[in-house]
């Protein structure tokens, strides 16, 4: 898969998995892993950039004796999510046109 579009496809799966609640990176691997295989290393990468691009935001808090930090979505990461699925929905006509071309090919 092109490195680009991945990169694009993962950051809306982490903004996805803060869209309700508020989580913290190892819960966001989990709630991922049934859909998407991250590792902490291409996950924390993403969360810093998302912050950078005010998609999410983040604060510490205890949680026994240790700071962890909470990343909470935004309404530009709310916006991101949607314009990810109106754009999802080309690529699928798309991926159909394509598919329909090899099928008569």
């Amino acid at each position: 898969m092109d490195i680009q579009l991945k990169r694009g496809l993962l950051d809306v799966c982490v903004l996805a998995a803060i869209k309700n609640k508020d989580s913290y990176g190892y819960q966001i691997i989990k709630d991922m892993k049934p859909f998407v295989e991250i590792s902490e290393s291409t996950l924390y990468p993403i969360l810093r950039r998302l912050e950078a691009s005010a998609l999410l935001t983040v604060r510490s808090a205890e949680h026994n004796g240790r700071l962890r930090k909470y990343y909470r979505i935004t309404e530009k990461g709310l916006a991101r999510i949607a314009e990810f699925q109106e754009e999802w929905k080309q690529i699928l006509a798309i991926y159909d046109f394509v598919a329909k071309e090899e099928d008569n090919g």
